[in-house]
């Protein structure tokens, strides 16, 4: 009896020993599989973590390159659309020279940078409106419209003349004269000299319309002209080496796209040569009183020591321009179409991008002329003449504004200050 006893003692503790194997092995594969899916569910959660931070990053890099490409179709709106290959005004070189500005221009000491246009797209192909309609060119009258412009090139400033102190106006120098009295209205350090850059190029037209013969005379483009205008890194209207093209479309070309080519070529068809043609401007500058100040060593606006006026005497000269009709037509053109050559078989349609940017804003009148002009010694600057609401005239001169729009709204700034 007692060994049975013991047998089914320890029968009995067997089989408690093996139950409780079978529940730990059950405890251990429930544990096992509760692991499992926890590391499934944490592996999921880890991926689905990962494709969340990869769509943000692409999802950011998509908006990154929306704003970027945004931010840069809202400025080429802004500031004049296309860059029509440099403009159809400037088939070759309208790389340096004035208003670049556009342009956050460059260029080296002693070159100059024109301005390339952004926004405004190709120039209308209108039929020209603004080519010279005078075969004779002889451009000495005096139109009408002036007839009220006070006498002489000496502006007066008197006990009312204000500062120019819009922290607005950016321009270092500026000068806003009223042509009926000849009162200077504002000015900001007008009687220093300055680099007057393409400006210059509105005294190359006014001598060169008083010397003119004939608008449909032929003048050729040497290769001495382009070898200059890339030796000194100039705009151009891309005029071709040989190209045959008539005297009217010279003197648009070197306004509207503030053609070096277009200037030296009328040099050469007035006086033989640059050095001569200058000659003229700088007897002209005395017979307007201004060599005090005054004084020009090329056509073009090229830096050069002696090459300099004050934004006074540049507003003087403009005045001068304004008076002269066939000058006062070129530099009223917004947009022109050179004549058609075997080189240019649809001839190059140039703008004036001063007159074209603010003729949408608000300056009290319309500005009816203007020049431009960008060294790096004299920032951009620009001369325009201006007929307010009521019917007074205005000339503006600024130098060494940041920009070549931040020029424009310069003298937009002026106008509305002064002549509102």
């Amino acid at each position: 009896m007692q060994e049975q006893a013991e047998r089914d003692e320890r029968r009995a503790g067997t089989e408690f020993r093996e139950h409780q194997l079978r529940r730990n092995e059950k405890n251990l594969q429930r544990r096992s599989g509760r692991h499992r899916q926890t590391a499934l569910r944490k592996r999921r959660r880890r991926e689905r973590r990962m494709r969340e931070i990869r769509r943000a990053i692409l999802l950011t890099v998509l908006l990154i390159l929306f704003v970027f490409f945004s931010v840069n179709w809202i400025s080429g709106m802004i500031t004049g659309g296309t860059k029509e290959d440099l403009s159809a005004s400037a088939e070759a070189a309208v790389s340096t020279e004035e208003e670049s500005d556009f342009s956050g221009a460059t260029a080296e000491a002693g070159t100059e940078d024109e301005e390339v246009n952004p926004d405004a797209g190709a120039p209308s192909d209108e039929t020209n409106e603004n080519r010279a309609e005078s075969e004779s060119g002889d451009g000495g009258t005096t139109h009408p419209l002036n007839a009220a412009f006070f006498s002489g090139y000496k502006p007066v400033k008197y006990g009312n003349t204000k500062a120019i102190t819009n922290p607005e106006v950016d321009s270092h120098y500026g000068i806003l004269v009223d042509l009926e009295s000849g009162n200077v209205i504002a000015q900001r350090a007008a009687d220093e000299v300055i680099s007057p850059a393409s400006m210059t190029k509105i005294l190359t037209v006014l001598v060169a319309a008083e010397h003119v013969k004939n608008l449909d005379d032929q003048v050729t483009i040497t290769q001495e002209i382009t070898d200059y205008i890339c030796q000194n890194d100039c705009s151009a209207v891309g005029f071709a080496v040989g190209e045959t093209v008539p005297v009217r479309d010279l003197l648009y070309g070197t306004i509207l796209p503030s053609g070096a080519d277009a200037a030296l070529g009328l040099a050469n068809y007035v006086a033989g040569s640059q050095e001569a043609f200058v000659a003229l401007m700088n007897q002209k500058v005395q017979e307007l009183g201004l060599s005090d100040t005054a004084h020009f060593a090329n056509v073009i606006g090229i830096y050069d020591e002696q090459n300099h006026c004050t934004v006074t005497d540049m507003a003087m000269i403009l005045k001068a321009a304004v008076e002269n009709d066939l000058a006062r037509e070129v530099l009223s053109a917004h947009t022109y179409t050179t004549a058609k050559t075997e080189q240019h078989p649809e001839g190059i349609k140039i703008s004036n991008w001063f007159l074209r940017r603010i003729e949408d804003k608000d300056s009290s009148g319309t500005v009816q002329c203007a020049k431009t002009g960008y060294v790096v010694q004299s920032g951009n600057c620009a001369a325009s003449y201006m007929e307010s609401v009521s019917g007074k005239h205005y000339i503006c001169v600024t130098g060494t504004a940041h920009s070549a729009w931040r020029c424009i709204y310069d003298h937009v700034a002026i106008y509305k200050d002064f002549t509102a």
